[in-house]
């Protein structure tokens, strides 16, 4: 039974991480497209929460749920597929804090444009580029960790 609870909510939080990544990126960019700061604003405030509340979350509950998998199912942290979903589990990381921040400088962009009634500032557009430059890799890498869980190919690490 613990086999079971573990890995449902090993998939839940793979699948938050998934639809979260790809529900956020869509209402960016449907936002940054319609180019007004006052949606933009709003849209941004909802994004931020929602990275807080959902892909936090399950950032925080994969790791711990994939250790215990890995111990009782038996698996070795050193299978190919294990070694290769942990390091596009860090990259994944260390794409998604910095997003978390540069979607918060968007939503203050925003909201200090709508605010003033101005258009949204250069640095605005730069920032968003970015956020969408660094989301493309992180995304993949976690449609790829989520291809390595349910295939669990035999990739030779060493």
């Amino acid at each position: 039974m613990l086999y079971f609870v573990l890995k449902y909510l090993h998939v839940v939080g793979a699948a938050v991480l998934l639809g979260t990544g790809a529900g956020i990126a869509f209402f960016m960019l449907a936002a940054h497209l319609g180019g007004k700061p006052a949606v933009i604003a709003g849209v941004a405030r909802i994004v931020v929460i929602a990275d807080f509340i959902f892909t936090a979350t399950a950032v925080v509950v994969q790791p711990i749920t994939g250790t215990l998998l890995v111990l009782n199912v038996g698996y070795s942290f050193w299978d190919g597929w294990v070694v290769w979903s942990i390091v596009l589990y860090v990259i994944t990381g260390a794409l998604w804090l910095p997003v978390v921040f540069m979607q918060m400088r968007l939503r203050d962009f925003a909201a200090v444009a709508a605010a003033e009634g101005k258009p949204l500032p250069k640095e605005y557009h730069r920032i968003f580029w970015l956020w969408f430059a660094f989301g493309i890799p992180a995304f993949t890498a976690v449609a790829v960790i989520l291809w390595l869980m349910i295939a669990k190919p035999q990739i030779g690490f060493f």
